[in-house]
């Protein structure tokens, strides 16, 4: 198997460690980012000689465009490029506050954004490579308390599938990755939640928070065996738009589905009478 430029956001722990540590194990070079300047030596460390840590803030777009460039020009080539890097923020959309709304937007979408504006040139130029958008089904449904993050990951949707159309002909290749509940931090030390709760909420908002709670530390999902699906579709010659990890996400994307189909032709005339009459 030929040896791969792998390019991960976001390797300090979690499904983007895992996927670092199983890329290199599988014989390919991954240069792997964190936000702490002490976490560079745990991924230099994770498999010695083939994981190299950067630091990098997505949000800061010229850092990224300089460190895609270091990468080419060191590697000369790039070929799989993982945006891995985000965070949750929890609460009811009306106690959110706006300054920590844009914060997850800017991460969420516009740090992805910003890695992937700064690749696709030199995909483009190679005629080759593989964008891994990790999304979440929560960039399919929506939840109370996840107003933000649902809104973040929708975008990143909806810009990963048009760029998916526009670079089939390149030679590129995009993929969605949409986890459900695993054995994470994102419940945990990574979530940050609205200064405000409303006590209105508490039926909604409120019980999904109690849920989170309880299941953190026990989610289904092993980041493990994610990063080896996620590995697993860079080698294939026809990686689909979208994969579900998860057995919780292969069902909560059915019910979504059968939830569309059911209220699309429940309303079928009414909506396709906004025509004009010809």
């Amino acid at each position: 198997m030929q040896q791969k430029i792998w390019f991960i956001t976001g390797v300090s722990s979690g499904i983007g460690w895992h996927l670092a540590k199983q890329a290199a194990i599988a014989g390919h070079c991954v240069i792997g980012t964190v936000r702490q300047p002490e976490q560079i030596a745990n991924i230099n460390q994770l498999v010695p000689g083939s994981t190299f840590g950067h630091l990098l803030d997505v949000n800061n777009h010229e850092q990224v465009q300089g460190l895609v460039a270091n990468i080419v020009q060191q590697y000369g080539r790039i070929d799989v490029v993982v945006n891995n890097a985000g965070f949750g923020y929890f609460g009811a959309v009306e106690a959110m506050h706006m300054t920590e709304c844009r914060e997850q937007m800017e991460t969420n979408f516009f740090g992805a954004l910003a890695v992937t504006q700064a690749v696709l040139p030199y995909l483009r130029a190679q005629k080759s490579g593989h964008l891994i958008q990790v999304s979440s089904i929560a960039g399919l449904t929506g939840t109370a308390g996840l107003g933000l993050y649902n809104a973040s990951k929708h975008a990143l949707e909806g810009l990963s599938e048009a760029l998916y159309y526009e670079v089939a002909h390149l030679g590129i290749h995009v993929t969605l990755v949409e986890p459900g509940p695993f054995r994470t931090l994102w419940a945990g030390a990574s979530m940050k939640e609205a200064a405000v709760s409303i006590p209105d909420y508490d039926a909604s908002v409120g019980m999904v928070q109690q849920r989170l709670a309880k299941v953190n530390g026990r989610q289904p999902g092993d980041p493990e065996k994610a990063a080896l699906a996620i590995l697993h579709i860079t080698e294939v010659a026809q990686p689909p738009l979208r994969l579900a990890l998860g057995k919780m996400a292969v069902e909560v994307i059915k019910k979504k589905i059968a939830l569309l189909n059911n209220n699309l032709t429940e309303w079928e005339t009414l909506s396709a009478g906004a025509d004009f009459d010809e």
